[in-house]
């Protein structure tokens, strides 16, 4: 029988050799050169080693992925100023509590806008629970953050399975939220490695209302397929109302600034029901 244990190194890791180092003050001190390269922070945070930094920020995710079985995802993007329907209910108290007209209108909204983060949720249920018993398991991606995002995590977290976030580093500190799969949460400094995460496993968008952010990973999607950089995959937006106020895409037909067909790269969706059923042509999605 093969054997599957490592060979014998005959050489040190460099985690060892790392951590065996003897101290020689007179050349450990600030600005010393005598630092082993890769444990030495200071040379690698050079502005002339961003290429290293970048490499390391594209394979550190695609490591641990693998090593955790992770092949295929369902992204979710979305606002992570949408709240869960209780904390919208409270808030819509506490503003009629306070006779405040505009923080009246502003709850009723956030109340209003809380079904995506149900629809979101009971999402992430329906894919997770469902691929479960998959060969290999299809994996809810978001990114990390609160909102909609941890609409998705926390869905996936309700019915036992796993899921992904990909949080950034951002003036006002984007904290992950607590329903990710701790060994699948992931930081990132640069947006454009992130988002090559978000994208190089999924097998289908599903985004929901959102921002400047939202708009940016969408159209980034939307960009790659048209111009089929990307293999077409499917793309659900949440909440037609939403998304034909916010998009003229007839505007952008009869200007001939996309081409006929393009308005099919993407479909308008309800429910959580719905959405599924949409993604059910995927073949990652076929039963074992």
């Amino acid at each position: 029988m093969k054997s599957t244990e490592a060979p014998t190194r005959n050489f040190p890791t460099a985690k060892e050799e790392a951590r065996a180092l003897q101290p020689h003050p007179e050349y450990d001190g600030p600005g010393s050169a005598y630092q082993l390269a890769f444990s030495d922070e200071q040379f690698l945070l050079r502005q002339d080693m961003r290429h290293v930094r970048m490499q390391l920020e594209l394979m550190k995710p695609e490591l641990l992925l693998n090593e955790q079985g992770v092949k295929s995802t369902i992204v979710i993007f979305g606002s992570a100023r949408i709240l869960p329907e209780e904390s919208a209910r409270a808030l819509l108290a506490a503003a009629e509590q306070s006779g405040d007209e505009a923080a009246l209108r502003q709850a009723r909204s956030k109340l209003a806008m809380s079904r995506y983060y149900e629809e979101a949720r009971r999402f992430a249920q329906i894919a997770t629970s469902t691929c479960a018993s998959h060969e290999r398991p299809v994996v809810i991606a978001t990114g990390g953050g609160p909102g909609i995002m941890e609409a998705g995590n926390r869905g996936a977290y309700e019915v036992g399975g796993k899921s992904v976030g990909l949080n950034i580093v951002l003036p006002h500190e984007q904290y992950p939220n607590p329903y990710i799969t701790p060994e699948l949460c992931f930081r990132f400094h640069y947006f454009g490695l992130r988002k090559m995460h978000f994208l190089m496993r999924a097998i289908a968008l599903v985004c929901f209302p959102g921002g400047f952010g939202t708009l940016d990973e969408l159209f980034e999607t939307l960009t790659l397929i048209q111009t089929k950089k990307s293999r077409p995959r499917p793309i659900l937006l949440f909440g037609r109302e939403f998304w034909t106020r916010l998009l003229n895409i007839d505007l952008l037909l009869e200007t001939g600034m996309i081409s006929p067909g393009d308005e099919k790269l993407f479909h308008y969706v309800e429910t959580a029901e719905e959405a599924w059923e949409v993604l059910q042509a995927q073949p990652e999605l076929a039963k074992p």
